[in-house]
This record gives structure tokens, sequence and C-alpha cells, in this order.
């Protein structure tokens, strides 16, 4: 199934059916009266976020939905039928947006959500509703309320608990595969991340959904390479994963391109926590390791976190640290203490 997280939708709501002119015409019944009924209300547009779905591939091909008008009124005071609802079914995680694609209206979190997007016209009133006293047989009626037509943006993004993030080939596909169910395509070339990947990781009886984006290269803010495009669906995570390649020419450059690509993006990946660690140290020597590692500790004032996907070196030690803060930002009691907190490799 295609991968699509940005949709054009456009709505419109039922419009309110008619009010009836009728008058009581029966045999023997001298004066009848009005008898008009009130025309019924128009159908709403509504989104629910259903479970199992992890893309708006189904807008691509419907994008104009309608709900039903409502029946006019009719005679013998019947009251026109409501016009039926529509309802567009979405992913969890999926925010709506007015036309401006920046006002948010929704943000649909959890299965089974659900919003009112336009809200059908009232159904007008038949001329019995205007009898009174001094105006026994109107003839007057109302036409119903009109729809509500509206352009709106789906914009889908990722319910995950670990994120990644790193250069083009930094690994974080490999690592999803190693931990995870989840068959990202690996190879030896840049971006062979192009969509959004999910995997679900277990460590300690504890599970949790880890996200992997497509890489950031230097100036992805400004349009350059995929990874920016993606970058919403890791604004949700509690923490986010920082992939170093050791085999890179120069591993504190990546590092520091990443880092300024994530502050020129804003919102709040900036304040999230941030694990970095540094993978394939399988290719490296040991005195190359423990050089590299040194490094980056006195850059960063830091201590860091060293690890192969490819091996499987160190990646359990690596989803204990994520598991513990993922426990925190869920709400439950940390398993870690005020000392380890202290002397966690953790960059924020």
């Amino acid at each position: 199934m295609k991968f699509l997280d940005l949709a054009k939708v456009f709505i419109r709501s039922g419009s309110g059916g008619a009010g009836a002119i009728s008058f009581r015409r029966e045999k023997f019944i001298e004066y009848g009266g009005p008898d008009g009924g009130d025309g019924g209300r128009g159908g709403s547009v509504w989104a629910q976020a259903a479970d199992g779905l992890n893309t708006l591939i189904d807008f691509r091909y419907q994008q104009h939905f309608f709900a039903e008008n409502g029946k006019s009124g009719m005679g013998k005071q019947r009251s026109g039928a409501s016009g039926g609802d529509k309802i567009l079914v979405v992913p969890v995680g999926t925010e709506i947006l007015d036309e401006d694609k920046e006002t948010i209206i929704a943000d649909l979190t959890e299965i089974g959500q659900r919003v009112l997007l336009a809200k059908g016209g009232n159904g007008g009133f038949g001329n019995l509703h205007f009898k009174t006293s001094v105006n026994q047989a109107p003839r007057r009626s109302n036409p119903g309320q009109e729809g509500v037509e509206r352009i709106l943006w789906l914009r889908l993004k990722l319910i995950a608990d670990v994120g990644l993030l790193g250069m083009p080939n930094a690994g974080k596909s490999t690592f999803l595969a190693a931990t995870s169910n989840a068959r990202p395509k690996i190879a030896d070339y840049p971006f062979t991340t192009l969509t959004p990947n999910l995997g679900v990781v277990g460590v300690d009886q504890t599970e949790f959904v880890v996200a992997d984006v497509p890489g950031l290269i230097e100036g992805a803010n400004a349009g350059r390479g995929l990874g920016d495009l993606f970058l919403g669906h890791i604004e949700r995570c509690s923490v986010l994963l920082h992939l170093v390649d050791c085999t890179s020419n120069d591993p504190i450059k990546d590092y520091h391109t990443i880092v300024k690509e994530i502050e020129a993006y804003g919102t709040k990946l900036t304040s999230k926590p941030r694990l970095t660690v540094l993978n394939k140290i399988d290719a490296l020597d040991e005195q190359a390791r423990l050089l590299l590692e040194q490094e980056f500790t006195e850059r960063l004032n830091s201590d860091i976190l060293v690890m192969s996907a490819v091996s499987g070196e160190n990646v359990e030690n690596v989803l204990r640290e994520l598991k513990k803060f993922v426990i925190k930002d869920n709400g439950e009691n940390s398993i870690q203490s005020e000392t380890e907190r202290d002397d966690s490799p953790w960059n924020i």
C-alpha cells in the first residue's frame, strides 16, 4: 500500500429540507386548517479515527465528501426525513487543518475519537408552525438552511514512542529491522528509506513503537532531500534516538548537521530528550572506537553510547535506555533513579 501523509478534501454538509404549505382538506371538515410539516435536517460531516489504517491513500482517489440533504416536509403534518451523515475514516494520529494548512481544527489521537467538521442545515418550518389566533390559514413556510462547504487538509503524524534521527545510511533502518519484525528496505546507498516505517520493539517484557523516517542532509529545512518532509511523524515521540555513523568521514560534523536541521525545523522536536548513539562500531578497531568515543564525550560534554545494529553489540543497552524515558513520558513509575539520571548519556 502506498504511503500518503497529506491529503486535501472538499466537504459539504447537507442542506435542510423545505417546509411544506398544505391545508387539511377532508370531506365534512369545513375548517381543516394548515397541516404542512417541517423539513428534515441535513446530514453532517464527521471525521473518525479508526484502527488498522496507517496511510491517507484512500483520499488520493476520493476527495469530495457530501452529506445527504434533508427531505422536504409534506401535508398531514408529516416532517421530512433527515439526511444521512458522512463519515471520513482516518488513521489514528491524523490532524485536520483548515484551508490555510496552519489552523488545527482537530487532532485525532485515539481509536474511535470523532469530531464534527460541518454541521447539517436545519429543516425549514411548514405553514403549520406559523398558525396563530389572528392568522389561522398561513401561506408561508421556511426553506431549509443551507449546508456548509469547506476545504480541509488531512495530515497524518504517526503515533510512536521513539523516533530515529540521522544522516542517510546512519543505520536507522538496520536498527529497526534488527530490533523488531519490521522489514524496511536496506541498502548501501543514501535515501534507501523513502517513507516512514514503524516497528514494535521489546526489551525486558516492555514493548514500545519505533518510527524510522528518511535521513536528513544539510539544508533539509530549505527543501533539500527527503527527511524534512517526514519530521512531523516523530513530533509525537517520547524520545529521539540520534544515530551517528562511525564510518563517516566526519562523524562530529554529521552530528551537528542533524542538530542544526532539527533546530531550524522548530516545533517540539528541539525540546524532546535525545539519545546520541555511535553506530557501526563493528567496522572500527578497538583503538579507533575509544578515540572516537572520547572525542564525542569531550565535544558534547556528555556520555555517549556505542552500538552495532548489524552485530547486535550493545543494542539491548540502547533499548533499555530508551525504555526508561518511554515509561516516564507515559506517566508510569520511572525505573530510573536520580543517580542514573545524572549519569545517563542523554543530550537534551
